[in-house]
């Protein structure tokens, strides 16, 4: 039953992605059935009902979900995004062959009772683990960003993941909680990292010069940091992790570095992402395109619509401003966030509409 739902799901998918490629997509769009949501989202202390999702199972072919054939993968946890990371949960499961052996691990700044009982109640058969973040440890390292969500202490988290983890986990998968997934996630964890401590999507047609303000550029010590390396931009909501090498190699403590600099000389302008080009660009395995389907939320300033990048597909990510489930909420959402609709496990108390 489960196996036939999966097959199902992902031809509709494939259907609509391909449909939405090309430019008599509207007429197609206005025949999904979307709930749209006529008030803002709701306060932690008011948070919306979930439908439970279906109980994925393992295929034949999957190695006992032990410690040795597991996948871990990390996320934040937080009340504002929880519609996001519960569309992503479930697009992990549906798409992968091997669901029971996935290990979801959550990073909280707070205990939020009523955001586990959501995943609990949406996901019962789920094997995930929640730890706490303490905030503390990078308030004082925080400086402006461009967007104020950029600027909020767990979006810092996936920096000192590899110290909140149990040592029993010695590589993890980092998503964002706006990403879709629509591939087997053992694609990416079984990448060869090749000694190296992180593999991610790299962009080295990117404007590297950018990220960085003219404070950097200009100050001879500071640019030289990428002498002998070709750096390029890469997106830290999508990572494989190498953990232990992380922790042995303290890079831990060479982030945090970079970032008391920023507090003295304003070298970057984007949150916690800079940082992790300092100390890692030019230095990662580099994993291909189609695992970031990258910058669906629009720009950081707007959240303007964007189109999807030529090429195959197996990760979307509403990275930016925009985020799908607020502006279908709005009504006023960009084409690509049909693509998220089928993930949503939200529950309205509103009638859904029909078109």
């Amino acid at each position: 039953m489960v196996s036939s739902l999966r097959h199902h799901r992902r031809g509709f998918f494939s259907t609509l992605l391909l449909l939405l490629a090309v430019a008599g997509c509207a007429t197609f769009v206005s025949s999904i059935r979307v709930d749209v949501i006529r008030r803002p989202y709701n306060p932690p202390s008011s948070l919306p009902a979930f439908h439970e999702a279906p109980a994925f199972r393992n295929g034949a072919e999957c190695p006992p979900p032990s410690a040795t054939g597991r996948v871990d993968i990390v996320m934040t946890l937080d009340a504002n995004y929880l519609r996001g990371t519960m569309a992503a949960i479930l697009s992990i499961l549906q798409h992968t062959s091997c669901p029971e052996s996935v290990t979801f691990h959550f990073l909280a700044a707070r205990p939020e009772p009523e955001v586990l009982a959501n995943i609990r109640a949406a996901f019962p058969y789920l094997d995930f683990r929640v730890y706490r973040f303490d905030s503390g440890r990078v308030r004082g390292r925080i400086s402006r960003s461009i967007r104020q969500a950029l600027d909020q202490p767990l979006n810092y988290a996936r920096i000192y993941l590899a110290d909140i983890l149990p040592p029993e986990v010695r590589r993890a998968i980092y998503l964002d909680s706006d990403v879709i997934v629509v591939d087997d996630i053992l694609r990416i964890w079984e990448v060869d990292l090749e000694g190296r401590v992180l593999a991610a999507p790299e962009y080295c047609h990117a404007n590297f010069t950018k990220y960085f303000t003219d404070a950097f550029w200009s100050d001879a010590a500071l640019s030289r940091t990428f002498d002998g390396r070709q750096p390029c931009y890469f997106n830290t909501g999508v990572m494989v992790m190498d953990v232990d090498r992380w922790r042995n190699g303290e890079y831990t403590r060479m982030v945090e570095e970079w970032m008391e600099v920023q507090k003295q000389k304003m070298i970057y302008q984007l949150g916690s992402l800079p940082p992790f080009l300092l100390v890692l660009a030019g230095n990662i395995k580099a994993v291909d395109h189609r695992w970031n389907q990258h910058g669906l939320g629009g720009d950081n300033f707007e959240g303007k619509c964007r189109s999807l990048h030529p090429g195959p597909i197996s990760l979307l990510h509403w990275s930016g401003k925009g985020k799908p489930w607020l502006r279908l909420d709005s009504r006023k959402p960009c084409t690509v966030d049909y693509l998220w609709a089928p993930y949503d496990l939200y529950r309205s108390s509103s009638p859904a509409l029909e078109e």
